[in-house]
């Protein structure tokens, strides 16, 4: 089996629990939604220029890149057929997999599993333009290894964060992170406003490779 790989690379992790670590990337092509701040809509197109590959290589690759942090991204990577069978082979090679998705893809599948990767999931604020599609039964699945993240545009991102906090993760074992939408918030904002509203379970993240490397570069 095959799979549609728009690029892949070894880089840092720019974001999550794990930033910083190295890790290979692999981003998958095509997305089922469509944010407003999107910093990856090149590969979301149904036009977007892929390789066919198969797990067996994809598994050779990142042994060969020495890394053990995998993160699978896209686009949203959980839309690629049979990606359950990559993870499976990543994980029993002795790879820690993580997986960014969206919000929308409904992770029980992947409950079934013999080994659970570590998800890093979404939920679409209102400026995303996409929160219509966010499928908040994911938030029960989620355990102390996984991630939620709010990627923040404004203060009604801010507000909107924390009502969804309060109703569905005030128990829940997970990280849970808020990221700005790159220039245009001022993370000095979200800081006064995490301390304003006293929110001690929320950490918040900047993406590394942003700043390290030109907020539009690819393979970083």
């Amino acid at each position: 089996m095959s799979y549609e790989v728009a690029e892949r690379f070894v880089s840092i992790n720019g974001e999550g629990a794990h930033a910083g670590e190295l890790a290979a990337f692999i981003r998958f092509r095509g997305c089922n939604l469509n944010c407003s701040y999107c910093d990856t809509a090149w590969a979301n197109t149904p036009d977007a220029v892929f390789t066919p590959t198969e797990a067996e290589e994809l598994c050779l690759w990142v042994k060969d890149s020495g890394a053990k942090n995998v993160t699978l991204t896209g686009g949203e990577p959980l839309l690629q057929k049979g990606v359950d069978k990559l993870i499976s082979q990543l994980i029993k090679q002795g790879c820690r997999v993580e997986i960014e998705t969206n919000g929308s893809v409904d992770l029980r599948p992947f409950t079934t599993m013999d080994r659970w990767p570590v998800m890093t999931m979404d939920y679409k604020l209102p400026s995303s333009g996409m929160e219509r599609y966010m499928n908040t039964d994911n938030f029960k699945l989620l355990n102390a290894h996984d991630s939620v993240k709010f990627v923040v545009g404004s203060t009604e991102d801010l507000n909107r964060a924390g009502s969804i906090i309060d109703a569905y993760l005030t128990d829940a074992p997970c990280h849970i992170f808020l990221s700005p939408v790159f220039g245009r918030i001022d993370p000095a904002v979200m800081v006064e406003y995490i301390k304003e509203h006293q929110m001690t379970r929320v950490r918040l993240q900047l993406q590394l490779h942003k700043f390290i490397w030109n907020p539009d570069e690819r393979g970083v």
